[in-house]
């Protein structure tokens, strides 16, 4: 017996409904299988825009656009889909994309005090983009670290946290450090430019991609995103060993946004690159980005703390930030994934010249290997964030093959148990930041 149109829409607003309490639970994959079963039945553009937002939430920014565009096929006066769709574009940086859909939100609900103030921070950050476009063009434009003299720089008899002395960044001032800001209190911002100016240093000097070796009768451990959660990525030392000579660590990117302490975290992360640089190493997440720092929030937490100025020299060492990581010969280490090509070689990697690149670019091998993921399907698909490639399986066999390498190791995605063995066991990810949501 064939369903009523009535009995279908009962059941489609009851999958929505269960769609709704998992939201609320941020059990997104969940809703998101549910807004699903509820658009199969009959397809709503108010399904499609909740779904969008469950899409945004996991950072699946495309399948999000696409979400948005479908609800406003069915009915283009739907606001909230605008919205959606603006609000997945500023995620990825498509801050002019984003700024129509929030004239057309703001236009129609010239009371809505969040559109006000997300259209007015899109419309700035357009303006300030094109700014520094304008000023990039001119060559003779010096870098922000070099226009800074810390000889210059005093610190007042008032400061009781920690000295660098001698100049000298030492395990003494990292564990001192690390116990000030567990009590919410700042370093003097001479030693925190110092701090950055000493990796932006070593980072300018170092390969795109990086030969990494454990230590003799040590260990060495790869952790994922931490996203500002300082806390949480304290315990990982506190429950596993802080870096020594004996046990070096590699963190995978995404040290920034979203938590509360990423300044924290990074000068942490920073002071110890100086204190031990052959035993803590860093590679570029697609989160050491500017764009995603004026969305996610780093951007505005180190203007607060400290300064534009800082901000504009962490912007300037995470451009300098390595790409890739082998381990032992046999490991490739790298935040997002694979790429939309095959025959891609560890070399090819090593000649991507992410200085003259800066920022991130929207395809290629650099932009691939910040932001893409794994699919359980063989080959390649659409990205599910709108910028990347997904790959299969045979994909990731083929790239390990081709290059002699074992595994590949990435990170960019929240795991429950903050790992996920996939590909048949040659590709694993790595996520360290807990209660992610």
């Amino acid at each position: 017996m064939t369903a009523s149109s009535d009995e279908i829409k009962i059941k489609a607003d009851q999958s929505k409904d269960a769609a709704n309490a998992l939201f609320k639970e941020k059990k997104f994959k969940e809703a998101i299988e549910k807004y699903t079963e509820a658009i199969e039945l009959h397809p709503v553009s108010t399904y499609y825009t909740n779904r969008a937002f469950c899409h945004i939430k996991l950072e699946a920014y495309g399948y999000a656009i696409t979400d948005a565009e479908s609800a406003l096929a069915l009915d283009p006066t739907l606001t909230k889909a605008n919205y959606r769709r603006a609000s997945a574009n500023m995620a990825l940086g498509k801050f002019k994309e984003a700024l129509k859909d929030l004239k057309v939100v703001s236009k129609r609900a010239p009371g809505d005090k969040d559109a006000k103030q997300k259209l007015d921070e899109c419309a700035k950050i357009v303006k300030r983009i094109e700014f520094e476009k304008a000023i990039e063009a001119d060559n003779d434009q010096p870098s922000i670290a070099d226009t800074l003299d810390l000889a210059a720089m005093t610190v007042e008899d008032a400061y009781d946290g920690p000295h660098i002395k001698n100049d000298t960044i030492d395990e003494e001032f990292v564990t001192k450090m690390v116990d000030r800001f567990k009590e919410q209190k700042k370093i003097h911002k001479k030693y925190a430019f110092m701090i950055i100016m000493a990796v932006r240093k070593m980072m300018r000097e170092a390969p795109s991609l990086i030969d990494v070796q454990v230590p003799k009768d040590g260990k060495l451990t790869v952790c994922g995103d931490v996203h500002g959660q300082f806390y949480d990525f304290i315990n990982i030392f506190n429950f596993n060993g802080f870096p020594s000579s004996t046990h070096a660590y590699l963190f995978n990117g995404d040290f920034v946004d979203r938590g509360s302490f990423s300044l924290e975290v990074i000068l942490t992360l920073f002071a110890y690159k100086c204190v031990f640089p052959d035993r803590l190493f860093l590679a570029r997440g697609n989160h050491e980005t500017d764009n995603m720092n004026k969305v996610y929030g780093f951007e505005g937490e180190v203007k607060a703390k400290y300064s534009e100025v800082m901000f504009k020299l962490f912007s300037d060492t995470f451009n300098a930030l390595p790409l890739a990581h082998v381990i032992e010969n046999k490991i490739l280490v790298v935040h997002g994934g694979l790429f939309s090509r095959d025959g891609v070689t560890l070399d090819d990697i090593r000649k991507i010249d992410r200085l003259a690149h800066r920022q991130p670019p929207n395809e290629g091998l650099m932009c691939e290997l910040l932001w893409s993921d794994p699919q359980p399907e063989p080959g390649r698909g659409a990205s599910k964030r709108g910028v990347g490639v997904q790959f299969g399986p045979d994909v990731t066999k083929a790239f390990l093959e081709r290059n002699n390498l074992d595994m590949l190791i990435r990170s960019h995605e929240v795991k429950e148990d903050g790992y996920v063995i996939e590909h048949d066991g040659k590709c694993v990810t790595v996520f360290s930041a807990p209660n992610y949501w």
